[in-house]
């Protein structure tokens, strides 16, 4: 539905009737809350073929299995989306027609959502929800809906991991069912994470109630053995709001999302989250951290320091040496699915490190200060992950392989806050990754190509921490604030022949203010569904410029950046518009280093009043067609 009227109360807005064929569908639970028992890691006998570390030098196996089903779906949608978008003097269906025989041929598509709290949650909920063809009007003139359905893989760190993880625990529902879903406390931030869900809902208990339930998981891991964290509390905190099951879903493992019908025959793209490792109180930079992913499969790292992989279902079983000895069980239950989401976003434990802050009773405030007693000062920002899975493994170059303890943290510590590292690895051959960036860089929390910064630094460090991952060159970050490349889209690497090896294409989707002053702080503990939904609208924006009200041959553009790679690779003459589009957003290799005033952007489109009951657009008849691209009514 598009808001055509002005002074429109979103609150209020009637559902649009939906064709059956494109029907979002109602949220529900995931099937497959499969931890023996609970939050509680227990072991079991091994199956007859025992895990095993497997070395970093290629895809897993059943990564490549589950790309052959992927590929067949990805491809027929990419092409529909190439359709609907319809690039001027190119033929889409007579291309792909003529390469389906050679799928390398055809371009494989990677989405990275940044971290940054509850604001790049919501910011990247919006590019989904753009990107989404099940969603209504996606897939309109001048929109995106379907580049969610062409794209292969789907990472996230920090609040990005949060968003990721929690489409995934609930069957990758649309985010439009997130957003609208009454029948839980899914996605309702105005319920502060130290308060827990609001009474009435479906997880009927008191503050009280959901502080004995998070303690008693925990509890109940360090009773089993297990060394408790504090992001053991947060993570369990998380799931309360991020997934839609009872007790905050305690049993839902991320390894579950393998079995998935939907997943495991290609329908749905691979999720994947970031963290770093890195010991209590070490000082961490982008050259010296050990950058580990978590999938549906595997736990490890590409990094030529660990260089391993390991079953995710085993995590907290005894490996020594890549291998589990014949005395020792398989532990299943350690990758709760709070529990990796949280591991993705241990900076966001300083939430529970304020808690005088809060307006929480003082018993609950004594009880938490107990907790982080307990835990201790020094594991303030830490994920424990022992047993270390990579005892004794790789022993020349790991840096954990002679310690029993695996310790990781915030994916964006390391300042690559972008989650690009999964998908620049050689192994995967991405073509384009659409990298949404919520960063809060500036001292008005908008980003400014730090995390791209970090990342191009990585990949050229002297030391070998990339391991032959290319990386576009990238300016500086005055460079990104002063030529505006942190409120526009921008494409980086659109020569790959200037690149050192094989790289994708990054199409840069920063945070910017088209609809709605998106710059919320890090650090918020709650917001209310208005915000949320005008937060969501903006992220929508920024991903599509306004539908393509900002750029008319945006939408044309996006395109261009998707098809390049492939068109590289079959020596296709690239078409005249797509020539105008990558004049117009590829960096040219500028530089303007000086260093900038306060970075405060104006409004890109009129401004949304937002109070606790709705949000309100205010527009005048000449900047009508402008608000054309604010495609979605949201109820609360």
């Amino acid at each position: 539905m598009v808001v055509v009227a002005s002074c429109h109360n979103l609150d209020h807005a009637p559902v649009e009737s939906r064709d059956p064929a494109v029907a979002i569908a109602a949220l529900q639970n995931r099937a497959i809350p499969n931890a023996p028992n609970g939050y509680t890691p227990e072991g079991s006998d091994c199956p007859s073929n025992r895990p095993t570390v497997r070395s970093a030098n290629t895809l897993s196996i059943n990564e490549s299995s589950w790309l052959d089903s992927r590929r067949n779906v990805t491809i027929p949608a990419t092409q529909t989306l190439l359709k609907n978008i319809n690039i001027t003097d190119f033929d889409s269906d007579a291309f792909f027609n003529a390469h389906i025989g050679n799928a390398s041929n055809l371009p494989n598509i990677g989405l990275a959502v940044s971290g940054g709290g509850y604001r790049a949650l919501m910011n990247g909920a919006g590019a989904l929800q753009a990107f989404d063809s099940r969603e209504d009007n996606s897939t309109a003139q001048g929109h995106l809906g379907g580049l969610l359905q062409s794209a292969t893989y789907l990472s996230g760190l920090s609040g990005g991991g949060w968003l990721v993880g929690s489409l995934f625990m609930n069957n990758f529902t649309t985010i439009t069912a997130l957003l609208n879903d009454k029948s839980g406390t899914v996605w309702e931030f105005g319920n502060s994470i130290f308060e827990g869900p609001a009474t009435g809902s479906v997880q009927v208990f008191d503050t009280a109630q959901y502080y004995n339930q998070i303690y008693n998981a925990v509890d109940g891991k360090s009773n089993a053995g297990f060394n408790p964290s504090i992001t053991d509390y947060w993570g369990r905190a998380l799931s309360y709001q991020l997934i839609n099951a009872s007790d905050g879903g305690v049993a839902y493992t991320f390894s579950s999302i393998a079995l998935d019908s939907d997943f495991s025959s290609g329908q749905q793209p691979m999720p994947v989250l970031v963290s770093d490792g890195r010991a209590p109180n070490q000082q961490i930079v982008s050259l010296n951290a050990t950058v580990y992913e978590f999938n549906p499969w595997e736990f490890g790292t590409w990094d030529p320091t660990t260089y391993g992989f390991v079953p995710i279902q085993y995590l907290g079983s005894n490996f020594s040496a890549g291998v589990l000895p014949d005395d020792q069980k398989c532990v299943r239950g350690f990758d709760n699915a709070g529990y990796v989401m949280g591991t993705s976003s241990t900076l966001f434990n300083q939430f529970l490190l304020e808690i005088n802050t809060t307006s929480i009773s003082n018993a609950f405030k004594s009880v938490l200060t107990k907790i982080l007693t307990t835990v201790g000062e020094n594991n303030n920002d830490i994920a424990d992950f022992t047993p270390n899975p990579f005892y004794h493994w790789n022993n020349a170059t790991s840096r954990n392989a002679q310690t029993k303890n695996l310790t990781l943290v915030d994916g964006g510590e390391d300042l690559q806050n972008i989650p690009l590292h999964p998908l620049i690895q050689p192994a995967r051959h991405v073509d384009v990754i659409f990298a949404v960036d919520s960063s809060a860089d500036t001292t008005t929390f908008w980003p400014n190509g730090t995390s791209m910064v970090a990342s191009y630094e990585r990949s050229i460090n002297k030391t070998g921490i990339g391991n032959g991952t290319a990386f576009p060159s990238i300016p500086d970050v005055n460079t990104f604030v002063n030529l505006g490349l942190n409120m526009r889209p921008t494409f980086f690497g659109c020569n790959s022949s200037n690149i050192t090896g094989p790289s994708p294409l990054i199409v840069y989707l920063p945070n910017s203010p088209y609809v709605y002053d998106s710059n919320v702080s890090t650090f918020t503990p709650s917001t209310n569904n208005s915000v949320r939904n005008a937060i969501v609208a903006n992220g929508n924006a920024v991903a599509t410029m306004g539908n393509s009200t900002a750029d008319k041959k945006w939408s044309i553009c996006a395109g261009c950046a998707i098809m390049s790679r492939s068109w590289e690779r079959t020596s296709t003459a690239i078409p005249e518009v797509c020539n105008q589009c990558f004049s117009k957003y590829c960096w040219d290799g500028s530089l303007n280093s000086t260093v900038p005033g306060t970075y405060e952007p104006k409004m890109i489109f009129p401004a949304s009043k937002v109070g606790s009951t709705g949000i309100t657009w205010t527009m005048n008849p000449m900047v009508l067609g402008a608000a054309i691209f604010i495609v979605l009514f949201f109820t609360v």
